[in-house]
């Protein structure tokens, strides 16, 4: 893939994170994400890719835009075919209560280059370059924290391990606690706590437990960046989905995922925060009409990893809404 479409999928989450941080803390969900969906279908419309939606908002009778299969892009003779895994606002919960590490987030690849998840739940285990290849979902969380500790060279005491708070992951934070490792509990936003497992400097060391299959497919997308590992295994919640996820090509319903069989080949990742939260700083709303974000953008072919802090003046350039 062109290097150049890193920077111009950073310009759509920045677009949508923009539109979605004025409905932060205002306690609407429905429409801070209508609002990163309106402003990320529309900045699509200005990049030079024939894109096909792999990971959306839901099937297209659920979704009116940004839906599974849409296509989307400037399609031109010589644009290139890009498979696209997004999630205009990722813990729309959180940045309608105002919390902690809601981002807008795109993952591309060449075509065919990410497995087509069911809207089901994903089995999940993620760690940073340190531990790659030593970690494995058919293993105990306990025998897996035990692994990434020796790997990192730090007492099991010091392992954080975030954990989405559910009721369903009861019993894992109980085996989690017995270790003695930390646990950090999110409400929401598994994306941007699997990537910050892969980020050196934000003191997580692993992601483990059930959340988004789509959400798993982009997470492995960021790992294939980093040089980090992830794992997934599918978790139906009922027959329909086995169903939907055999229309969809998936044969083996048990299969144990790997980092590669997620996301293969050339990989871009990129998001920006729309709050505050371990990985990227939320939009700035400033004085005079301008406002401040910050955005990462990874691609995996060089291992490049970007960190952009955007300035943006309405006056001349006016927020899509």
């Amino acid at each position: 893939m062109d290097r150049n479409l890193a920077l111009e999928f950073v310009r759509i989450t920045e677009a949508a994170a923009l539109s979605s941080a004025r409905w932060m803390g205002r306690g609407d969900e429905k429409s801070a994400d209508q609002a990163a969906v309106d402003a990320m279908r529309k900045a699509f419309d200005s990049v030079n890719i024939d894109g096909t939606v792999v990971i959306g908002e839901g099937e297209r009778d659920e979704a009116p835009m940004l839906y599974i299969g849409e296509k989307v892009g400037r399609k031109g003779l010589d644009s290139p075919q890009i498979d696209i895994a997004l999630d205009p606002l990722e813990g729309t919960t959180i940045c309608a209560v105002g919390g902690v590490g809601a981002i807008s987030v795109i993952a591309a690849a060449e075509k065919n280059g990410f497995l087509h998840a069911p809207d089901t739940y994903m089995d999940k285990i993620a760690v940073g370059p340190a531990c790659k290849g030593v970690i494995d979902i058919d293993l105990t969380p306990t025998e897996n924290i035990h692994r990434v500790a020796e790997a990192l060279k730090k007492p099991v005491g010091d392992v954080t391990v975030v954990i989405l708070d559910r009721s369903r992951h009861s019993e894992l934070i109980l085996e989690v606690r017995k270790t003695g490792a930390r646990i950090q509990l999110i409400g929401d936003g598994d994306v941007s706590a699997a990537v910050a497992a892969g980020w050196n400097d934000t003191g997580i060391d692993m992601l483990i437990g059930i959340g988004g299959a789509p959400e798993g497919v982009i997470s492995a997308a960021a790992m294939r960046c980093l040089g980090g590992d992830f794992q997934g295994r599918l978790k139906f919640r009922n027959e329909q989905e086995k169903e939907r996820a055999t229309r969809m090509g998936i044969k083996d319903l048990h299969k144990k995922f790997t980092l590669t069989e997620l996301a293969s080949g050339n990989v871009i990742f990129c998001a920006t925060g729309i709050t505050d939260g371990p990985l990227l700083a939320g939009v700035k709303i400033l004085p005079g009409g301008r406002a401040k974000t910050q955005s990462i953008v990874m691609r995996s072919q060089t291992g490049t990893i970007r960190n952009i802090d955007a300035h943006h003046n309405f006056s001349i350039k006016p927020l899509v809404l």
